[in-house]
Parts: structure tokens; C-alpha cells; sequence
């Protein structure tokens, strides 16, 4: 083809490849003749002599963003058919245009359509895409054959004119596997198609998300409009786009496509070979599965696979063991996180019809297919589940001969169209169902919106065979990730909130299968996982309420609640407020397992009666009464006699006021000089050089007068704080120079409201705790922070 030939065409004489400038690393050395070669017997007129050479991209690793938009020069030329349109058309009339060309989907378009760019130039029409560059006048051009002339695109440098020629080559070549994959004829050639479009998308130089993801919508599009392909045709496509699949996530219809795969061939060594590494890159990642429910979708339809190959529940520990590694670190921040979403969707997938029953609620796949809206829903209420008839007892005819219990009905077994609803306002019902806490508009407690019923330890729920499978698979990996020591802390958090419907907490199985993760928790000795076990925030209930005699999920003797008290007492949750709470809600419980000689509950007792929690004599009797009547419980109420008569001559009145120990003096050195005499009168002490600790607290706490306290360059930590702010609500002068306590201790002197004077010099504070302390301190003067982050 013969273009832009000047007056007598000599411009071509000699035509041949020649190697490019060392400034365009794209372009190599071409030995092979051109398509525009065959004018070599061309005359070679007078003019200077212009040898013009076509260009290809070579294969030297640049890697180019792909375009979208540009401003470049245009120029078009017809096809020269008489002596005077060569005139015409030659090199020294030529004009050049400046346009803003915009990468389309299926055209090149002028923000300007003027001149040349008057109107779209369709990729259809492109029949062949070249590089060109000229010796005397090097110009970097893009040449575009169309029918009957040429398109010439001018960029500024070698670097802009490829990433001009690939960034068309890939939408022009985009375009075409576009529309043949649009209107498939034959299954053969669709998947070589497909292939070819994959190998396309894995060698392009250029460097965009939308490189990988373009083929994988139109594969996805593809699928989506023809569902009746075999099961052999699944697994070539799948195999097919693999490839593309390593470091891409599937967009949503191909999520749909190989969740069918999952669920209709579980066994298929597709899911094993390519969807492990798919599931692996989707969970490593920074994923947001609210934004992308099907990827999550997939994700647990993978999880179920695994699950129905032999030996299925060991292929899934096997599958969380690789999610986490070898280490005793998971390198993966987003694992821990996405798998229990996962989790958590799937078990609330399992409830759904018992759900959609109770609230008249959207079920998941409404959510997903968007084919209710929410206004179309009745407003939800505080509602109850509760067995049809609950029997009522009768009403006691005096109060010295309560009647027999009734005894229980046989185990009744709840369906979705069984399940009866009552609403918190009916009055009638008050002795069956426990009442709502006071409190204004505040929420009904999690226990108290369960089943509530007198037969409440008979009602179950039955759930399908399928359903049962998916809580045993899900339930199971949540036990797994408990036994990971690095994962167990974000676990907790996570689960701190209770994100599991009620109709779960109800059902026996699941609570059974939970209570694993709960010990994981009450056995972690640190307090960021243990601490977990107590509600979010003051009126709503956590793990131990649920797991404690009494609570709906409470299965045992109260082992488990013994468990957990016993870990949070041994923290710093040996405070006056957890007593309470035990006091007010567990009291009962906690005397039957003393009753029954269990260590932990006779130490909560004596507790109790040494911290004054309960003010009631009769029950101080009936404490008493619970202790002496087991060896260990008799033996820790004396030691606890023998402490209060120390502590009443401790506290008596008399002694010195002012008392400093020896630098290097101990805990015991502090206990001994305590029990030595009367300190009723003591109002300053200073341990300021001394190797004193947290446990030392126990002992400052006896003193009723103190007001001022030096702990300067000792050992003294955040524990030994918590326990003051409990007790020495009268200290006024407090100094903690060079100790080292950090901001969760400090954070507790924000009760100690008769404080003037704290001195925090080269501690941990930092500046947010530095303001919380001065705004809840009111009478706090004179405040050093030198040497913290505060100052």
C-alpha cells in the first residue's frame, strides 16, 4: 500500500527495517520485510531523500498505564488514487490537528468533533495498527489503516507513542472478543476464544487492574446468559481463566458461576486445584465483604466443598492450618477478620427461615437479588419466641407449703410455622415471661428476648439436615481459630458484641459447639482475651452472663461460669464493681458451688464479707453458714476472721501520721511493719526508692487516713492503681515519678475525685489520657507530666 507518497513516490525508494534510538527501549531490531514494502522499483526524484520505516514493539519488559484519554496530533490521508491527489496528499501539505481522544469502549472519540475527528472512529474499522518514524523528521507515530486512507496519531516522545499503540491494540482487540463472546455458535470455539482472550490479557505490557478484570466481566457475562452449558463445560472455563484468577478476585455473576460449580461438584478437583488459591487471595486481602457479599458467598461455598470430600472436616483444618502458617504469627493481618464474617453469614444462614418467621425480615437471598424493598416490611418490634401453650403454674396457696413443681413436658420441637410471637406490652403473661429491665427506651437484655418459657431447658430447635451440616462446618472453625494464641485476642473482640441471632443462643447444638471457643477465652490468662467475656458496654449481657447458671446457653453444673470468674478474679477485675455485680445477679450460684466445695466461689464469698458487698445480715448469716459448711470454705473464713482482726487494729485510732520505709524495703517488709501496731492516723507515706509492687496494694488499702502517697522510682503498676481507685477515695496527693504504669492505670485515678496533686514525671501518659484526667478531675491543681508524650 503505497501512502502519503510525495510527487513522484521516490519517498519510498529502499524501504527497509532499521533499528531504533537507544531512547526507545521498546522498539528492537526488525529484520523481516514490511507490509508496505513493494515500491522499491519506485524513481527517486531530486528531492531530499526521506526514508520513512514501520515499527513493531518489542518484547523488553516496559510496562505501560493504559489510557483513557490524551491530547495528540491527528492527521488523516486518503488513499492517493490519481497523480494529483499524491500532490495533495503529500508530506509538505499535510495538516496536523490537535485533538483530546477518548479510549472508548467501542470507538475513538474527539472531545472536539471537528476536521478529521468529526466523527467516532469505530474500532471495527480499524484494520491494522502500526508504528511508524521518520529519519530526517523524527515524528513518534501511531499509524491506524482504515478502509480507503490512513489515521496518523503524533505523540511528543517514543514513550507516549506505544503507550498510545497498546492502549488501542487492547481496546480494539477487547472490542472483538466482546462481541464474538456475545453471540456464541459453537462451544469449541468459544473456548479457544476464551483461551486466546486469557493468553491476551497475561501478555499485555500494559499495567491497569481493568487488564484482568475486562476479561473476566466478559467471560462472566457470558456465563450468566447461557446456564444450560454441561458440567465439563464448567470445569474447561474454569480451567480456561485460572490464569487470570491469581492475583484478581472474580467479579460478582463468576462468583455466582463458581458457587454453582461448588455446590453441584464438590469433589471436582476444579475446587481442590484452582479455587484454593482464588479463596486464598480473597481472604489474605483487604476485603469488605458488605460491599462484596458474593465474594464471601463463594467463599463459604468453597469452605462447604472441602467439607463433602472424604475426610472433609480435616481437609478444613488443613485448608485454616495454610490461612494462618507455619509460624506462630499469621502473616496476614485480613485472614482472622474475613473468616469470621464468613462464619458468621453462615451461620445466620442457617436460621434464616426461623428469623424471617419471627420479624418478617428480608431473608439473604432477598438482600441479594434486591427484590424487596425494606419500606415494604413490617416495622420491627421487641418480640418473643415462645412455645405454643407454655403451661402456667398454679399460684402458691401459702407461703410456708410452696406447691410441687410441675414437672417437665417432654422435649417439644419448634418449626418455623410453629413459632408464636408475643409482644413485650402484654401484661397478662408476666409470670411466664421475665420482664424487660427498666430504663426509658433502653433495649430489652439478649436473655431476656430468648426463650423464656417455665419448659425453657425442653424447647429445641430442629434445623434441615443441610442447614445442621453448615453449623457443624462453621462451628468447627471457629473452634479452630480459638486454638491459635495469635489469633485468639482479635477473635474475642470480635465475638465481645455477640453477633449471633437469637434463634442460635436458643439452640442447643450451636451453644454446645460455642462453649469450646468460651473456655479458649476463660483458660487465656491475658486479660485483652478474657476480659471479652463481659459485655460491651452496662446493660447488655456477654459470654458470662449467657454461659452462667441461669443462662440460656448454661449446659452444666457451672463449671465454665467457675471457670471465668476464676480468671477475671485472678486479673484486674478484683474490684469492688464485679462483686457487686455477682452479688446482685449470681449470688445463688455462686453459693451452691461453694456448697459444693469449689475453691474459686468460697473466695468470692469471703470476698464479699471482707469488702462489705452485702448489707444484708440474713444473707451475711447465710454466707457464713455456706462457708463453714465445707473443710475449704471453713478454712478461708477463718483466715478471713484473723484479717479482720488485724485489720481493726491496724485501723484503730493512734499511731504516726507521717511514715517513710527504707529505700530497698519489699512487699513484706510493708506487710510486716503494718501488722506491727496501730496506723489509724497514718496520712502520708512514702515508698519513694523502694522495690515495692502492684501487690502491695493490698496493704495501702487498710489505711483509712491516707491522704498522701509517694511511689517514686518504685515498681508500682497499673493493677496496684486499679485496686486504690476502688478504696482510697480520700487521697489527695499521689506521686508516680519514674513508675511504670501506662495509660490503662491511669485512666482509673479518674474516680479518685479528691485528688490535688499528681505527679505522672516520666511515665507511659499519653496526651489523650492526660486530657481525659483532667477533665474528670476537678480538684486536681498541680499536675506534672514532664518527660511523657503530655508534656
Amino acid at each position: 500500500m503505497d501512502f502519503n507518497g510525495s510527487g513522484g513516490g521516490n519517498e519510498l525508494h529502499n524501504n527497509q527495517f532499521y533499528p531504533c534510538e537507544e531512547s526507545k527501549p521498546l522498539l528492537g531490531e526488525m529484520s523481516a520485510p514490511t507490509a508496505l514494502e513493494g515500491n522499491n522499483n519506485a524513481k527517486q526524484g531530486a528531492g531530499p531523500q526521506c526514508r520513512r520505516s514501520l515499527l513493531l514493539p518489542s518484547s523488553s519488559g516496559m510496562r505501560y498505564k493504559l489510557l483513557q484519554e490524551g491530547d495528540i496530533q491527528v492527521c488523516v490521508v486518503k488513499h492517493p488514487r490519481t497523480f494529483l491527489s499524491k500532490i495533495l496528499t503529500s508530506k509538505f501539505l499535510r495538516r496536523w490537528e490537535p485533538h483530546h481522544l477518548t479510549l472508548a469502549d467501542s470507538s475513538l472519540v474527539s472531545a472536539t468533533p471537528t476536521g478529521y475527528m468529526e466523527t467516532a472512529l469505530s474500532y471495527s474499522c480499524i484494520e491494522d495498527l502500526q508504528l511508524l518514524s521518520w529519519d530526517n523528521a523524527p515524528k513518534y507515530c501511531v499509524q491506524l489503516s482504515i478502509p480507503g486512507g490512513t489515521v496518523l496519531l503524533q505523540a511528543a516522545n517514543s514513550y507516549l507513542r506505544d503507550q498510545w499503540f497498546h492502549s488501542l491494540q487492547w481496546k480494539k482487540k477487547i472490542y472483538k472478543y466482546r462481541k464474538v463472546l456475545n453471540n456464541p455458535s459453537r462451544w469449541e470455539v468459544v473456548l479457544k476464544e476464551i483461551r486466546a482472550l486469557v493468553d491476551m490479557a497475561l501478555t499485555s505490557p500494559l499495567q491497569d487492574e481493568s487488564i484482568h478484570q475486562a476479561p473476566l466481566h466478559i467471560i462472566s457475562t457470558l456465563l450468566a446468559e447461557n446456564t444450560n452449558l454441561s458440567a465439563q463445560d464448567h470445569e474447561s472455563i474454569i480451567v480456561a481463566i485460572a490464569p487470570l484468577l491469581e492475583n484478581n478476585h472474580p467479579p460478582p455473576d463468576l462468583c455466582e458461576f463458581f458457587c454453582k460449580h461448588c455446590r453441584e461438584r464438590p469433589r471436582s478437583m476444579v475446587v481442590i486445584e484452582v479455587f484454593t488459591p482464588v479463596v486464598q487471595r480473597i481472604l489474605k486481602h483487604n476485603m469488605d465483604f458488605g460491599k462484596c457479599p458474593r465474594l464471601r458467598l463463594f467463599t463459604q461455598e468453597y469452605i462447604l466443598a472441602l467439607n463433602e470430600l472424604n475426610a472433609g472436616m480435616e481437609v478444613v483444618k488443613k485448608f485454616i492450618h495454610s490461612m494462618h502458617g507455619p509460624t506462630g504469627q499469621c502473616p496476614h493481618p485480613r485472614v482472622l477478620p474475613n473468616l469470621v464474617a464468613v462464619c458468621l453469614a453462615a451461620i445466620y444462614s442457617c436460621y434464616e427461615e426461623f428469623i424471617n418467621s419471627r420479624d418478617n425480615s428480608p431473608s439473604l437471598k432477598e438482600i441479594r437479588n434486591g427484590c424487596q424493598q425494606q419500606n415494604e416490611r413490617k416495622p420491627p418490634m421487641p418480640l418473643r419466641l415462645l412455645r405454643p401453650e407454655p403451661p402456667t403454674p398454679p399460684p402458691p396457696t401459702t407461703l410456708s407449703s410452696p406447691p410441687p413443681l410441675p414437672l417437665s413436658p417432654p422435649p417439644s420441637i419448634v418449626n418455623s410455622s410453629e413459632i408464636m410471637v408475643e409482644l413485650e406490652r402484654n401484661n397478662n403473661t408476666a409470670n411466664v415471661l421475665r420482664k424487660a429491665p427498666s430504663g426509658g427506651d433502653s433495649e430489652p437484655n439478649l436473655i431476656d428476648c430468648l426463650l423464656v418459657s417455665p419448659a425453657l431447658n425442653a424447647l429445641s430447635i430442629q434445623l434441615p439436615a443441610q442447614a445442621d451440616r453448615v453449623l457443624a462446618c462453621f462451628a468447627l472453625i471457629l473452634k479452630m481459630l480459638s486454638d491459635y494464641d495469635d489469633w485468639r485476642p482479635a477473635l474475642a473482640s470480635l465475638l465481645q458484641p455477640i453477633p449471633f441471632p437469637k434463634e442460635a443462643l436458643a439452640h442447643a447444638k450451636f451453644t454446645k459447639e460455642l462453649k469450646y471457643v468460651i473456655q479458649r477465652f476463660a483458660e487465656d490468662p491475658r486479660q485483652e482475651v478474657h476480659s471479652c467475656l463481659l459485655s460491651v458496654r452496662s446493660g447488655k449481657d456477654g459470654w458470662f452472663q449467657l454461659y452462667s447458671p441461669g443462662g440460656v446457653a448454661c449446659d452444666d453444673d457451672g463449671e465454665l461460669f467457675a471457670s471465668m470468674v476464676h480468671i477475671l478474679m485472678g486479673s484486674c477485675y478484683k474490684t469492688k464493681k464485679f462483686l457487686l455485680s455477682l452479688a446482685e445477679n449470681k449470688l445463688g450460684p455462686c453459693m451452691l458451688l461453694a456448697l459444693r466445695g469449689n475453691q474459686t466461689m468460697v473466695e468470692i464469698l469471703c470476698l464479699m464479707l471482707e469488702y462489705n458487698i452485702i448489707e444484708n445480715k440474713d444473707t451475711q448469716l447465710q454466707i457464713i453458714s455456706t462457708l463453714e459448711s465445707t473443710q475449704v470454705g471453713l478454712r478461708m473464713y477463718e483466715q478471713l476472721c484473723d484479717r479482720q482482726r488485724e485489720l481493726k487494729e491496724l485501723q484503730r485510732k493512734g499511731g504516726p501520721t507521717r511514715l517513710t520505709l527504707p529505700s530497698k524495703s519489699t512487699d513484706a517488709d510493708l506487710a510486716r511493719l503494718l501488722s506491727s501496731g496501730s496506723f489509724g492516723n497514718l496520712e502520708n507515706l512514702s515508698l519513694a526508692f523502694t522495690n515495692v509492687t502492684s501487690a502491695c496494694a493490698e496493704q495501702l488499702i487498710k489505711l483509712p487516713s491516707l491522704k498522701q502517697l509517694n511511689l517514686w522510682s518504685t515498681q508500682f503498676g497499673d493493677a496496684g492503681l486499679r485496686l486504690l481507685s476502688e478504696h482510697l477515695a480520700c487521697l489527695q496527693v499521689l506521686n508516680l515519678c519514674e513508675t511504670p504504669v501506662t495509660d490503662a492505670g491511669l485512666l482509673a485515678l479518674s474516680s479518685m475525685k479528691s485528688l490535688c496533686s499528681l505527679n505522672m514525671n516520666s511515665t507511659k501518659l499519653t496526651a489523650d489520657t492526660y486530657e481525659d484526667l483532667k477533665a474528670k478531675l476537678p480538684n486536681l491543681k498541680e499536675v506534672d507530666v514532664r518527660y511523657t508524650e503530655a508534656w
